[in-house]
């Protein structure tokens, strides 16, 4: 799969008061929509829609995918899951899901475009709360509970093991080139 296959967008979230990103990927098994918020029309249907966080159903559409532990949490949102799915389980397009320990999120592999799509654990430059210059950075404290940030930075280490060029983030700029070296900075 070609890098042409992968879109980012950002659209403006009434919820967060700023724009926020969604990706689109091109696929084998047809267009796949990861967090979309107002996709724009030129994408076209999508066959499938994956959520990382329940925040972020937005405007899931086709055949919808997420962890069984949220799948719940999204029926009282009015988004009903058709497929739910555990970490690991075979999902569409090749995406492989890692789990976080922030029990309803999960980050989302493209191993043909290396690229992570991440909703929440991982911000880039500019996002809100306390917005910095570093390409990437770990959520705040209080958004990880019951668990810790240093739990969190040690669930995340299995993705440096991927050769990541990109990394999608939902808040802030997206880490577009060098995505590995930005991902080992946010974990260190």
């Amino acid at each position: 799969m070609s890098v042409e296959s992968l879109t980012r967008w950002t659209a403006f979230s009434e919820e967060w008061r700023e724009d926020v990103g969604s990706v689109a990927v091109r696929t084998r098994d047809g267009l796949i929509l990861i967090d979309p918020l107002a996709p724009p029309s030129a994408l076209g249907e999508p066959d499938h829609t994956l959520i990382t966080v329940f925040f972020h159903a937005r405007e899931a559409r086709g055949r919808v995918w997420a962890t069984r532990g949220i799948v719940r949490r999204l029926a009282n949102r009015g988004v009903i899951v058709t497929d739910p799915f555990e970490p690991g389980d075979p999902l569409p397009g090749g995406i492989v899901c890692y789990p976080t320990p922030r029990r309803e999120e999960v980050v989302y592999w493209l191993p043909d475009q290396q690229a992570l799509v991440v909703g929440d654990v991982l911000l880039g430059a500019g996002a809100k709360p306390r917005a910095t210059s570093d390409p990437l950075r770990l959520c705040p404290e209080r958004w990880v509970r019951p668990g810790t940030v240093d739990e969190l930075r040690t669930s995340l280490q299995p993705l440096l093991k991927l050769p990541v060029e990109q990394v999608l983030v939902s808040h802030g700029a997206p880490v577009l080139s060098g995505g590995h070296a930005a991902l080992r900075a946010a974990l260190s």
